[in-house]
């Protein structure tokens, strides 16, 4: 098989995975705190003994004794995050919606553990328990946050206290983390720290906006510019091998016919 095939078969595999990354970025643009995944690219080259002599030896005739030097493009993923990059702030009106300004996290508790979320869209239980969209006990002073029963009207200070009927309720934990590029996605807008890392909680500069939301950082036209440059080089690259594949059919039937 020609070095063609597996070059153009390394790149269409890196846009795949690229397309599937823009698609997944699509799909939440209108997801609540959602933060765009990034990927970035790099060539391997396979380098073969005789790419490190690069001067022909002096003899007699000067001739080269090797061939001229090739590299082979192995096209992979180099690395994938997250784009903390805050989203722009929407007007909601109500008391349970909560934006986070700055580059902060909120905490929430799930049976696998504690995880963060950008995602400020709370409500409450029938006991009064502050919770996510999908069930999670929101986190305040390291436990979980429980508002008395009757008060209807409260209020959600930058620093995340909450207050009713003039008195304190409690406090939404607000985290910055040291490394933000530390965290990988866990699913439902959740966030945890990658294993073997830097990473530890620390106070910042963010603050809390009651009565509105995080939009995603996702822009729909930038993506979908990304999504038509990579569907145009996939199929650059399988137009690659289709015409290597029928090289190599050409060459099989020339050598092997009877003479």
């Amino acid at each position: 098989m020609q070095n063609s095939m597996y070059s153009a078969l390394f790149g269409a595999l890196s846009n795949e995975h690229r397309m599937n990354s823009i698609a997944n970025n699509l799909a939440n643009v209108n997801t609540t705190g959602y933060k765009r995944d990034m990927l970035s690219f790099k060539d391997t080259f396979a380098m073969y003994a005789h790419d490190q002599i690069m001067e022909p030896m002096v003899n007699l005739r000067s001739k080269k004794l090797f061939p001229e030097p090739q590299h082979l493009s192995r096209t992979r993923i180099a690395q994938a995050q997250v784009d903390f990059e805050q989203g722009s702030l929407k007007v909601t009106g109500s008391s349970l919606d909560v934006a986070i300004s700055g580059n902060g996290f909120f905490k929430v508790r799930t049976p696998q553990g504690d995880f963060y979320t950008r995602n400020g869209h709370f409500r409450l239980t029938g006991e009064g328990m502050l919770i996510t969209e999908q069930g999670y006990p929101v986190l305040g002073n390291g436990g979980e946050i429980t508002l008395p029963a009757g008060v209807d009207n409260f209020t959600i200070a930058e620093n995340g206290d909450i207050y009713g009927d003039g008195a304190g309720m409690g406090s939404i934990d607000l985290v910055e983390v040291n490394n933000p590029l530390a965290l990988e996605k866990l699913g439902s807008n959740l966030y945890r720290p990658r294993n073997g890392v830097d990473f530890e909680e620390m106070e910042g500069s963010s603050y809390m906006v009651q009565g509105f939301l995080e939009v995603s950082n996702v822009n729909p036209v930038y993506e979908m510019v990304n999504m038509i440059e990579t569907q145009r080089q996939f199929e650059a690259y399988a137009k690659v091998m289709q015409t290597t594949e029928a090289l190599d059919k050409e060459t099989i039937s020339k050598v092997g016919r009877a003479r």
